[in-house]
């Protein structure tokens, strides 16, 4: 979420990566420490690392070039991520005799947009770890050759998230970008322009979260929380709030449904009184949340399309990307050649527009808390982590309402971290298939790494 808008602004720059080695040193130094203190991280285990020397190594003798294609959970994921290319793959690869040459590192694409809600000093330190932007919700073709031309010429590997950005789930996996696919069939090309045999791979990477222990006190402590924030009394009877010392599943899955179908209420109310919604566009309350959540998100979505002229179509991620791409059109303004030279009027009216822009947005915003919600998560699987899960992401949501920023979210425990490395998905192996139907191809790549990734969160 950006942060404050102030009104119009120049368009964003495209910030081109920047290697810098003493950047990489200092990270390393910098982020077990702040892994230790600042996250709820105390654990991060590894499997198969093997195949991913080996591919560093190959790499190194300019045999292979391949993408790390990581799940993406949580914004704690650098975390884990670091561990492994900094640590366990060296470790592993002196344990096993295999030369690989330092730094071990890698490049990676990440969203223009984190410097604008996590903080402007990242557009100086990630294009320095060697990190290169992508705008989401357009095609960037600027961000896009910068990624090719990493993939195929630069001193690193590529890691990329092709989810597009966290869903808050360890078991739910979001539709998959198609770029990526078309990144390494790209890559593909490039290789043969210049007449290099390497060969070009997509390694997938799962990263699950576990808490290191139930702490359902915690969980109830959020849950009464919340109740509050939403004007709910204390349930009574045997469904009621329970002690704090006898706080379970049982007692707590009543509230939090409860707590759901109260905050989808007061929604559904809201666009239907405030944004002249009828009542035949929004299902009663008899109907259970796998009907009813849908159903408002895609009316809040609705909402912000007909304000920017969009249309309603698509899959509910790419009408986000497309209402976020809109919006930043009307704050960082490409069609004012230069902002300060407005006039004072002038500049009040594009101000205008950035301040409705945001606002609009809003809307956007509150979709993507649950654009992975299917309402049934914690039914279908009732353990502590897809409750807390769910929880938290409810709080998210209640959080953007209040006008608070979701990124400081509640912790609910200690948690370990698996990253389970797959067998690496051979593009070139592909590449007839490319040539015959390029879009048959990305389809069926895309789809198997979809697979591939939903094998490393399996059990």
């Amino acid at each position: 979420m950006i942060k404050s808008i102030d009104g119009a602004h120049p368009p964003l720059e495209f910030i081109p990566p920047n290697f810098n080695p003493l950047m990489l040193q200092l990270a390393k130094f910098v982020m077990p420490w702040w892994r230790k203190f600042r996250t709820p991280i105390t654990q991060i285990n590894t499997e198969n690392v093997e195949q991913l020397v080996e591919l560093y190594q190959q790499f190194q003798g300019e045999k292979v070039r391949f993408l790390m294609a990581f799940r993406h959970p949580s914004t704690y994921d650098p975390f884990p991520i670091s561990h492994l290319i900094w640590q366990a793959v060296p470790q592993v690869a002196q344990s096993k005799n295999i030369a690989i040459a330092s730094p071990v590192h890698f490049h990676f694409m990440y969203d223009r947009g984190i410097p604008l809600w996590a903080g402007q000093w990242l557009e100086s330190l990630l294009p320095k770890l060697g990190g290169t932007p992508i705008v989401r919700g357009k095609i960037d073709r600027q961000g896009l050759r910068s990624a090719r031309e990493l993939f195929a010429k630069g001193q690193f590997p590529l890691a990329a998230s092709p989810e597009g950005g966290t869903n808050g789930h360890n078991e739910i996996i979001s539709p998959l970008e198609p770029g990526i696919a078309q990144l390494a069939f790209w890559c593909m090309e490039d290789l043969q322009k210049e007449n290099r045999s390497q060969r070009v791979a997509i390694l997938p990477i799962g990263i699950r979260y576990k808490y290191d222990k139930e702490d359902w006190d915690a969980v109830a402590e959020l849950l009464t929380q919340m109740e509050l924030d939403c004007g709910l009394s204390p349930l009574s009877g045997e469904m009621g709030q329970e002690e704090v010392s006898s706080a379970s599943l049982p007692s707590l899955y009543p509230r939090l449904i409860r707590l759901g179908q109260h905050l989808l209420s007061l929604m559904e109310d809201f666009y239907r009184r405030f944004y002249h919604r009828t009542l035949s566009d929004i299902p009663g309350e008899t109907h259970d949340l796998t009907t009813r959540l849908p159903a408002l998100l895609d009316m809040a979505l609705q909402v912000a399309e007909e304000y920017f002229k969009l249309p309603s179509k698509g899959t509910v991620i790419d009408r986000c990307r497309r209402l976020e791409q809109a919006g930043w059109d009307r704050i960082y303004r490409e069609d004012i050649e230069d902002i300060e030279a407005l006039s004072p009027l002038e500049r009040g009216l594009a101000d205008r527009v950035a301040e409705e822009a945001n606002l609009r947005m809003w809307h956007m915003r509150l979709v993507e808390c649950f654009v992975a919600v299917t309402g049934q998560y914690v039914r279908e699987k009732p353990t502590f982590e897809r409750f807390a899960e769910t929880t938290l992401l409810v709080w998210d949501t209640i959080a953007r309402i209040k006008g608070e920023r979701p990124a400081s979210r509640p912790e609910l425990g200690k948690q370990s971290v698996q990253l389970t490395i797959a067998e690496p998905i051979w593009v070139s192996d592909r590449w007839d298939s490319y040539k015959s139907s390029r879009r048959s191809a990305i389809a069926d790549l895309t789809q198997d790494l979809r697979s591939a990734l939903e094998q490393t969160i399996a059990g």
